[in-house]
């Protein structure tokens, strides 16, 4: 069968599955749609979150972004998976004893003021949008290539799906959802890494596979094939990094209280019955997570040695049928400019002849190995599960910010059950058409969509909740500055230097020598000296306030046993 044929089989039976769950557990209260009724197993929250969290970042971009970078790409590795740690250790059992459904509804109660809530709402809809017009036009993308049809096409399909099982389930049908989703994209990124592995070092292992020898027999080791070839076409050493330490440590840093501070994240820990599940779910988030993250640098090392062997110096008119198939999407780009129908893949630009979106490589990737079609299949059905399952959380957060932050403790209190329900569910519809939007009419910083969304959430959220768990002084003046002054930083400096407004600016231009994306580290650390600057000069919290705080941290039953 065709790699279309298998496409729309493995893609039709795994939307299925997702709409079947979604009719199975509907949310019928606004606590099953917010928090799937706070009763989820730590096992089945752990998966949810790691679908959650890899989404078509982390199974599309990520291996495509250290195919190109290299070594440099290792910051992002480090970054996401250093989250995890944080988020495990620093907030989700803090954050689930509180109690509160959402990371506004933390911030809102715990600094006593609807200013506050409606501050953090405005950042949880800036960080969602800006993350979800990603994974809409991801799922475009995968559509127009796999099932041949208009990448505008495949974004309304994702839309549809999407707002079925997100809109009908809310957390309860996402959550049970995204069980399945992480299953059908871990097996979808591990089968052709396996395939491929084996094919070129003879180890089924990708991890080890990456650090051994080549399989023809000439006792090669991969990376240092790679380092040859790289530095034959004028690149850079796969191998070695050019990026300077502290840009690397702030983008690290960045990337890792970005994490820790992702509002579609942290809401996956108030569906579990207890505290200790909160952690417990966390941890297992980490491991899941971690065999598609160690799996990404080898699967980036085969990918980008097939496609230099497979191009470099090849005539056009031999070239195989994945590479005619990308080239119709517009990801792939051949102009010959010497005219003699070879592809000229080089470092220099003036002479360069072919342009890769680094977002193929990881879909293209089974087919420049020749494997089978049914396994070409599942990594689109893969892609699609990592997109959806995410837009699925970020569409709930957006939803919720609004009902329940706004509508609900802000303009209309007295609001019944049902109506908050409904609310929420308008909500989601909305949000979904204008992330659709955003898919089919991509706004110029979809490409940067990743490291704006970790920054901003880096700049807003995670001083706010880390002071706010962690020092009973801290009050709504210096918080709700704090959260205004990081945002805003972080909006300026991307705008400015990713999009060339404010006068623009070069990497010769950036301060401290940090790149846009590790900037957050810097606003982060701007909104925590305002946050407690203006603490300083301002009135203390409430009583009652600091004996909530004082509360949160203290181990389930040993108040009670001190007392006693």
């Amino acid at each position: 069968m065709s790699v279309q044929t298998w496409t729309y089989i493995l893609v039709g039976i795994t939307f299925a599955l997702y709409i079947g769950i979604a009719i199975w557990s509907r949310a019928g209260s606004t606590k099953e749609f917010y928090v799937a009724g706070g009763g989820v197993s730590p096992l089945a929250n752990g998966m949810a979150t790691a679908a959650d969290w890899m989404s078509a970042a982390s199974f599309i971009s990520m291996a495509g972004i250290i195919a190109f970078a290299g070594y440099d790409g290792s910051v992002y590795l480090m970054g996401w998976t250093g989250g995890y740690v944080l988020l495990a250790l620093l907030l989700a059992p803090y954050l689930r004893k509180f109690g509160k459904f959402t990371v506004p509804d933390f911030i809102g109660d715990r600094y006593y003021s609807k200013t506050a809530r409606i501050v953090a709402v405005i950042c949880a809809l800036i960080v969602s949008f800006t993350y979800v017009a990603g994974q809409m036009r991801g799922v475009g993308v995968v559509f127009s290539r796999f099932l041949e049809v208009d990448i505008n096409t495949g974004v309304v399909i994702g839309m549809i799906i999407v707002l079925f099982y997100a809109v009908l389930g809310g957390m309860k049908g996402i959550t049970y959802t995204q069980v399945a989703q992480y299953c059908v994209l871990i097996f979808a990124f591990m089968v052709p890494a396996i395939f491929i592995s084996i094919q070129m070092t003879g180890n089924p292992i990708p991890q080890l596979g990456m650090g051994s020898t080549l399989s023809d027999g000439s006792g090669t080791y991969l990376l240092d094939k790679l380092d040859g070839l790289s530095t034959e076409l004028g690149f850079n050493e796969y191998t070695s990094g050019t990026k300077s330490i502290a840009d690397v440590f702030a983008i690290t840093l960045a990337l890792m209280v970005g994490t820790a501070g992702l509002p579609h994240v942290i809401v996956r820990f108030f569906t579990v019955k207890r505290v200790k599940d909160a952690r417990k779910s966390a941890g297992l988030a980490l491991l899941l997570i971690a065999i598609l993250y160690t799996t990404a640098p080898a699967v980036s090392v085969f990918a980008r040695t097939n496609m230099i062997n497979t191009v470099s110096d090849k005539e056009y008119v031999t070239m195989p049928e994945w590479f005619k198939n990308w080239e119709t999407t517009g990801l792939l780009q051949f102009d010959d400019k010497n005219k003699d129908g070879k592809i000229q893949y080089v470092a220099d630009t003036d002479k360069n002849e072919l342009i890769v979106d680094r977002d193929i490589m990881v879909l293209a990737n089974p087919e420049i190995a020749n494997l089978p079609a049914w396994v070409i299949a599942l990594v689109a059905a893969g892609g699609l599960a990592a997109a959806l399952s995410t837009a699925a959380g970020l569409l709930l957060v957006i939803s919720a910010s609004v009902s329940h932050d706004l509508i609900k403790k802000v303009f209309k209190p007295n609001i019944s059950d049902k109506g908050e329900l409904w609310a929420a569910r308008i909500s989601a519809t909305v949000a979904v058409v204008i992330a659709g939007y955003f898919g089919i009419n991509p706004p110029g910083f979809v490409a940067a969509v990743v490291a704006l969304a970790f920054g901003l959430a880096a700049a807003s959220f995670f001083p706010a909740i880390v002071l706010g768990i962690f020092y009973k002084k801290m009050n709504k003046e210096g918080a709700i500055a704090g959260m205004v002054i990081g945002t805003l930083l972080m909006l300026f400096y991307m705008t400015k230097f990713k999009f060339g407004w404010f006068g623009g600016g070069t990497p010769a231009d950036w301060w401290f020598g940090i790149s846009p994306e590790g900037f957050g580290s810097i606003a982060m650390i701007a909104n925590f000296i305002v946050s407690i600057v203006i603490m300083k000069f301002t009135p203390d919290p409430p009583e009652d306030v600091q004996e909530i705080v004082e509360d949160i941290r203290i181990p389930s039953g040993a108040k009670e046993a001190i007392d006693h």
